[in-house]
């Protein structure tokens, strides 16, 4: 058996020229950016504008291909000057909408107020309600409150009084009128002391009573 020593140098001489960094082209493979800097500090990725388009989730689209950039966008269309998007022209929301969602290319309502809000309070639709004894309101289909204020007469007396529940003033006693600082019946002459009769005017109680002052001595009246 011959000296294996010259053939173990050969084999080792071959590997040796299998592995040399020397014989590799950068070109022969895929290197990726961040590890060939990987002993740098700052990384490097790949620049992938004018190539490819990138969604919100980060997948990669091709030039010319279309996409949803994200689950509210519009559909796009990969350029080189990057996603190009529709542009459609959405219906509009409903001035009334309580609830819109934003899932799709254009913004769609949900749910629509059917009430009606007056005071704080709120009610249904054709719902009518007396908030005060003076007012009746209804709530109309297209969510407003429509009232209608009850116009009451002017009470033929100089003291009416508001009752509970009740929208106009009542004149509990009657008509009537000041004579002096006395308030007296209309419709009938008053004596208010011993010497002056006094009387309302027909229908005009806020003027003063039209008094008569006699003469008169120690309260009796002189004829």
């Amino acid at each position: 058996m011959g000296p294996l020593f010259p053939m173990t140098c050969v084999v080792l001489l071959a590997l040796h020229a299998t592995v040399s960094p020397a014989s590799l082209n950068p070109e022969d493979y895929a290197a990726d950016e961040a590890e060939r800097t990987a002993n740098s500090d700052t990384i490097i990725f790949d620049d992938y504008r004018g190539k490819v388009c990138v969604d919100d989730s980060g997948f990669v689209y091709k030039l010319g291909e279309r996409f949803f950039p994200g689950h509210s966008n519009c559909p796009c269309v990969c350029t080189e000057d990057g996603p190009v998007c529709d542009q459609p022209e959405c219906p509009k929301i409903h001035p009334k909408c309580t609830k819109v969602e934003h899932n799709g290319c254009c913004p769609e309502c949900k749910e629509v107020k059917n009430f009606c809000e007056y005071r704080g309070k709120t009610y249904k639709i054709l719902e009518e309600f007396k908030p005060s004894p003076c007012e009746w309101c209804r709530c109309e289909p297209n969510n407003e409150v429509h009232c209608v204020v009850s116009d009451c007469a002017v009470p033929e007396c100089v003291n009416p009084v508001y009752e509970p529940e009740q929208c106009c003033p009542i004149c509990k006693n009657g008509p009537n009128c000041f004579a002096g600082t006395t308030i007296i019946p209309a419709g009938i002459e008053v004596k208010v002391d011993d010497c002056t009769i006094c009387r309302c005017h027909n229908g005009d109680w806020w003027k003063p009573a039209q008094c008569l002052r006699r003469e008169c001595l120690n309260g009796q009246t002189l004829s």
